[in-house]
């Protein structure tokens, strides 16, 4: 675990490492804020496989601009709401947690897929 007071470029080894050995090696793409720019945070994520695309502010704004890519991760805690054991961190095992986040995803996803499926011929 890394320290609060550590810049996020510092991490983007262990990040990018768990996030391969989670996944199989599947990563190859990563939205990134602008906490992970210049070119040593690049080649760290590329050794393990990620290419890192850093989602940036228009250069011209005028009040309220939503980042690219940003509306993902709104929409999928959005969606994570709606599970009330999800709502407070009542797990002791971070592993209990990770599974009820898994099953979760899993009622979403059925949710969108069954009128898909029974639409289909």
């Amino acid at each position: 675990m890394a320290a609060t007071s550590e810049q996020d470029r510092a991490q983007v080894g262990r990040l990018a490492e768990a996030a391969q050995a989670a996944t199989g090696e599947a990563v190859t793409l990563a939205y990134v804020d602008q906490g992970y720019t210049g070119e040593a945070s690049v080649d760290v994520a590329l050794e393990h496989g990620i290419a890192l695309e850093v989602v940036r502010l228009p250069e011209t704004r005028k009040g309220f601009v939503l980042l690219p890519r940003r509306w993902v991760v709104e929409r999928s805690v959005a969606w994570l709401s709606k599970f009330r054991r999800l709502a407070r961190d009542y797990e002791r095992a971070d592993e209990t947690l990770a599974g009820i986040h898994w099953g979760a995803f899993v009622c979403l996803r059925l949710a969108r897929a069954v009128p898909r499926l029974a639409g289909s011929p």
